[in-house]
């Protein structure tokens, strides 16, 4: 596997610029070309953002192989690693601080949104959305090396998977049911159906796995679930009249104390007052474009990003920055991390859905 680094002498490496510092520096590493969207690709790999400086370009790191389409994008903390998925059933893992792929593995099924353990050591890849077979699942992935460790079969087009915060859930979403496991050992703890309409598409829950958002599948809003009692609380819709097409991303901020909506076909984001019960609306804002739909925040809960070039400041609403290439053109994904460097070294990683962190 050939990897390029792509970036003009005067730049460093995002190590480099860190190394010998000990002030905090706040990256967003970006993959493209997101396989879900045609919108905003920019090449094959990862474009690094410097948050505290307008989220301007630092750099680029070219990988080859993301031109297969990147379908989700990981992170680990104690691995101080990110491990990608691709349109091509395959799963691979990049070093952040040497910058470079460590493994990568194809399998007969997979690979969509994964999820790793917060001790760094199991992956857990669903084997997609396009996938309706019996088996279809979890593949549960050893990190160190991208062996299969064991095939989990839960239901048809397994989706999107979130580790709790806590580390001690694994959630996965199947068509219209919520499973959730236990990630000592992928324990069923409690399945929920009938969530989302009619099929579950983005999610998020608050940082105590007490409440769930839920996208819907015909119309613009979200299910509330309890996570304890395994039922759907509430069905809330956008707008004054319900709009008839998918909701794809649904965010809490930090604090918890509002939940954001894609509606990607409109060009909106709904935001909501989440400490009311059902949350209410409180406004949206405008996007520069359509596309897959995506939503999550900067860990510190200051800007909102989505699956646009838009990023927006949470407090007043104000578009307040584009993300754009080394040619100035406006680029977009809904596969990336936020990553923050302290002397060389990975000090702190965000998360691809914007979760409760109260």
């Amino acid at each position: 596997m050939h990897v390029s680094i792509s970036f003009p002498a005067i730049f460093l490496s995002v190590a480099a610029l860190a190394f010998g510092q000990s002030q905090t520096k706040r990256y967003l590493y970006f993959s493209t070309p997101d396989a879900s969207q045609e919108e905003g690709r920019s090449g094959n790999g990862i474009l690094i953002f410097d948050i505290d400086n307008g989220h301007k370009l630092v750099r680029r790191i070219d990988v080859p192989i993301f031109k297969e389409g990147i379908r989700g994008f990981a992170g680990s903390l104690k691995t101080r690693r990110v491990y990608y998925s691709t349109s091509n059933r395959r799963l691979g893992c990049f070093d952040l601080e040497a910058e470079k792929v460590v493994w990568e593995k194809t399998y007969e099924a997979g690979c969509d949104r994964s999820s790793i353990t917060q001790d760094g050591k199991k992956i857990y890849v669903p084997t997609g959305w396009w996938y309706s077979g019996d088996d279809s699942g979890f593949l549960v992935v050893n990190a160190d090396n991208g062996e299969l460790i064991k095939r989990i079969r839960v239901g048809p087009q397994a989706h999107n998977s979130i580790v709790s915060l806590d580390g001690r859930f694994v959630y996965l979403c199947t068509s219209t049911m919520l499973t959730v496991f236990d990630t000592r050992d992928e324990s069923v703890i409690r399945q929920i159906k009938d969530v989302g309409e009619r099929g579950i598409f983005p999610y998020t829950m608050d940082s105590r796995n007490r409440i769930a958002y839920v996208c819907l599948g015909n119309h613009v809003g979200f299910d509330v679930v309890d996570l304890q009692q395994g039922k759907v609380l509430h069905r809330v819709y956008a707008g004054e009249e319900r709009i008839p097409h998918r909701t794809h991303g649904a965010a809490l901020t930090p604090d918890e104390k509002e939940l954001w909506i894609s509606d990607q076909v409109g060009k909106k984001l709904f935001y909501y007052d989440a400490t009311k019960m059902p949350p209410e609306p409180k406004g949206h804002v405008e996007l520069s474009q359509g596309g897959h739909g995506w939503v999550t925040f900067s860990l510190d809960g200051r800007y909102a990003w989505s699956h646009t070039p838009d990023i927006f400041d949470v407090k007043t609403k104000k578009l307040v920055a584009t993300f754009k290439d080394e040619t100035g053109k406006p680029v977009s994904s809904s596969k990336y991390i936020e990553v923050h460097f302290r002397d060389g070294k990975v000090v702190e990683m965000g998360n691809e859905f914007g979760l409760g962190r109260k």
